[in-house]
């Protein structure tokens, strides 16, 4: 069976972050995000990968629930810091036969891995201290345009709704003798999962037309704002301003310090 990203697990818990107004913590982490993945320096990088590091455990989600989804951040990570070590022109540091390895070329591949590694906890911290309803609701506090809201919203709650079709397919695959480690031939291989990849998208379709069908004969227009119906309230207080205050002053702090390290 597939396994589902369940972001809202811990979105119950109690800690300084889930009490945090949900449009100033967006609004801060957003600012952190942004900062975080634009410093130019890996000394300055790595102040902001401990800073999310600590925001993170201020959330008290277990560190095990963002450990099993960080590795395909590292896969991309990794990538890029083994291509970059091998390609960035500078000082040679080893050579392995026409292959060598630059200092520079690790410096700017452990640059982009801090930073990827820093934003992804930084999201999850963010979007795992609330509920989804409750981001959906705050991004339309924020002035976020209604056609995106309604976009996140259908996508968040159809994208299960598809893995549990392509779960159907996928077994009905392997009923019928599909081993993916034990094909034939590449090109049979390819050609099946064609052929189930050209049938999630039919069926995805067909649903789609239902779905929308379906929400027509009951008024709705493209205009409806779903964001009004969820009962999530909000309620910034001094200290919510106090805490966006302080992650947004820690970002601008991060970009001036960079040009004295």
């Amino acid at each position: 069976m597939m396994k589902y990203l369940e972001i809202e697990r811990y979105a119950a818990r109690d800690s300084i972050l889930h009490r945090f107004d949900p449009r100033a913590k967006i609004i801060a982490f957003l600012f952190l995000i942004f900062s975080v993945v634009l410093v130019p320096d890996l000394k300055t990088a790595l102040i902001g990968f401990f800073a999310a590091i600590f925001l993170f455990l201020l959330s008290r989600i277990p560190v095990t629930f963002v450990l099993n989804y960080i590795r395909w951040v590292a896969i991309f990570a990794i990538s890029f810091f083994v291509i970059l070590a091998f390609t960035f022109p500078g000082e040679e540091l080893a050579r392995f036969y026409f292959l060598s390895i630059t200092v520079e070329g690790l410096y700017a591949g452990s640059l982009i891995a801090v930073r990827a590694f820093s934003a992804i906890i930084l999201v999850f911290t963010m979007v795992g201290t609330m509920r989804f309803e409750t981001t959906v609701k705050a991004l339309g506090r924020l002035k976020v345009p209604d056609s995106l809201v309604q976009m996140l919203v259908f996508t968040y709650r159809y994208i299960f709704v598809f893995r549990d079709v392509f779960q159907r397919i996928w077994t009905a695959m392997g009923s019928r003798g599909f081993k993916l480690l034990r094909i034939r031939t590449v090109l049979y291989s390819l050609r099946t999962i064609g052929k189930a990849a050209g049938m999630l998208f039919v069926l995805s379709y067909e649903r789609a037309e239902r779905v929308y069908r379906a929400m027509r004969s009951r008024g709705y227009t493209g205009t409806n704002n779903p964001k009004t119906l969820m009962l999530a309230e909000f309620e910034i207080r001094l200290k919510d301003y106090l805490l966006a205050a302080s992650i947004i002053v820690f970002a601008i702090f991060l970009h001036t310090i960079s040009v004295f390290v």
